[in-house]
């Protein structure tokens, strides 16, 4: 085990580089850059003090290694469309709010999606079924921006039960859950009760139903622990999606978290809160990933993880 995580802590490290060097690549390629006259117009002395303050003025190749042994050490630069602070104090002011909605998101649409699902399973067509099935087609095929024009419309102006967007209270989490925790609520349920039904027709669920076993003892010691593999495989990627901001909600909502950085960085041509965010991104997606190929070894102890000998 610890030889393997090693050897995916050294890949984890050698993705981190190669994605930098393509993001800061395709950065560059794209036409267009951070002081254009459109954007900003500025006379040439100002415009040239602009790019040698920021190191732009210097060949491609010493502007990455310049910036990269700086993130080694913490600092990722000054975002150009907030010079007042810096990229890591950006991303420690926001991330954690949208880090907190993620998360909250998780916490409700996980083990709502895991009961849907579950009760689907158990009363195969039947009427339950096909409520759950119903409930779950919807929430993947409307956009989550969608639900959450709906959800304003109808708490915050017709019924005027919760405020319309912001943060800070308890209110302010309730609409952006549901319209957050509807897809990932409807991919469990759909994807647990496949799984489910596939594990009941296996030979060992039927030895369980020989040996007496009631249905509850085979459901929770046996068909659950045995259709959790698929489930991590597929929920895995739903945390970094949530955890690291959606520019739709966030917008919708006001909530002032990091999603809506994703795309003012893109537009404002921000090389360095864009390097950031898209590093970030790639470590967390790694790290899950890590994560779930430990947790595959405490649902099934039969998974070993070991690196391949050549």
């Amino acid at each position: 085990m610890s030889r393997y995580l090693l050897g995916r802590l050294w890949g984890i490290i050698l993705v981190f580089f190669v994605v930098s060097v393509v993001i800061f690549l395709l950065m560059h390629a794209i036409p267009g850059g951070p002081f254009d006259e459109d954007k900003m117009p500025l006379p040439p002395e100002a415009k040239a003090n602009f790019l040698r303050k920021y190191g732009l003025d210097r060949p491609l190749y010493e502007q990455y290694v310049r910036y990269m042994w700086n993130a080694i050490q913490g600092d990722f630069g000054i975002p150009f469309q907030s010079p007042t602070e810096t990229v890591t104090g950006l991303i420690a002011r926001t991330w954690p709010v949208s880090a907190a909605l993620g998360l909250v998101t998780l916490a409700v649409a996980l083990p709502i999606g895991l009961l849907l699902g579950i009760l689907a399973a158990a009363r195969q067509n039947t009427w339950l079924d096909y409520l759950a099935t119903s409930t779950s087609t919807l929430g993947l095929t409307i956009p989550n921006f969608v639900v959450a024009v709906w959800l304003v419309l109808l708490f915050a102006v017709q019924l005027r039960v919760l405020p319309t967007g912001g943060w800070g209270e308890w209110q302010h989490y309730v609409m952006p859950v549901i319209a957050l925790g509807l897809a990932p609520m409807a991919l469990t349920a759909r994807y647990t009760r496949a799984s489910i039904l596939e594990v009941v027709h296996s030979d060992y669920i039927r030895t369980a139903r020989a040996k007496g076993l009631s249905g509850r003892q085979i459901m929770l010691r046996h068909t659950l622990r045995n259709a959790m593999i698929p489930l991590l495989t597929i929920l895995a990627p739903q945390i970094p999606n949530l955890i690291t901001g959606t520019i739709f909600i966030e917008s919708i909502f006001r909530v002032p978290g990091l999603g809506k950085f994703f795309v003012t960085s893109i537009l404002r041509r921000d090389y360095p809160m864009i390097m950031a965010l898209l590093l970030l991104v790639a470590v967390v997606w790694s790290l899950v990933y890590l994560l779930t190929d430990v947790l595959y070894t405490v649902v099934d102890p039969r998974v070993r993880l070991e690196k391949k000998k050549i």
